[in-house]
């Protein structure tokens, strides 16, 4: 979903800087929320592991140039599930990070638009949960409908962000509705495969039931 040099340059790009400071806001305020919680050494610790996945997720793992981005499997709803907002959320913008530095500094420009696009659908999907997995259901138990439901939140939340910056940045010109429509279709694909892997990731996570009250994963995991 790296959103391509050039979309948006000029003073338009000053938007992206208003909109990823408060997306690391949210982050911010969910990480005090986890230190309280969970203590200072479980963010650090989770956070670690989350920057090293979203890292492969990036650079390691399969993706394709279509549209006007990249289609990746940025498993959003499964780093939430297993690791919880705040640690997802330091995962994303130090994976990104860390990634463009060394492989793609082309994409620096735009990383607040990124950060932003990355980070909103997964404050929104956090709240989505809250309504629609009761609290007394751990999340290794929950079903294939309420995982759609999280990876719908958070792909769609990236193509209407990726769409957002495309048309501020370049109108609506036909080609440009063109190449986001390319662009969300591919992308919905990733929706059909995420909650199967969000399921299979939260059956393996079952037989680390002697982990349960580690501090590396989301208490919510198993309680």
């Amino acid at each position: 979903m790296h959103i391509e040099p050039g979309l948006v340059d000029g003073a338009k790009i000053v938007l992206s800087y208003a909109t990823a400071l408060g997306a690391l806001g949210l982050s911010a305020k969910a990480s005090i929320g986890m230190i309280k919680k969970d203590g200072l050494l479980s963010l650090i610790g989770r956070s670690s592991l989350t920057t090293l996945l979203v890292f492969i997720f990036f650079q390691v793992m399969p993706h394709h140039a279509v549209g006007v981005s990249e289609v990746h499997f940025i498993l959003g709803s499964t780093l939430f599930l297993m690791f919880g907002p705040a640690a997802a959320s330091i995962g994303l913008i130090s994976g990104l990070l860390i990634q463009g530095v060394l492989f793609a500094p082309i994409d620096l420009p735009q990383y607040g638009m990124n950060v932003t696009t990355l980070l909103l659908p997964l404050f929104a999907m956090s709240a989505l949960s809250r309504r629609i997995i009761a609290e007394n259901t751990a999340y290794v138990d929950i079903t294939y409908q309420q995982a759609l439901k999280l990876s719908l939140t958070y792909q769609g939340g990236i193509i209407a962000w990726v769409a957002f910056w495309v048309f501020y940045g370049q109108g609506f010109g036909a080609e440009n509705m063109s190449s986001v429509a390319t662009f969300g279709l591919a992308y919905l694909s990733v929706v059909l495969i995420e909650p199967v892997l969000d399921l299979a990731v939260l059956a393996g996570a079952k037989s680390l039931n002697r982990f349960k009250h580690s501090s590396l994963l989301e208490t919510r995991l198993f309680n």
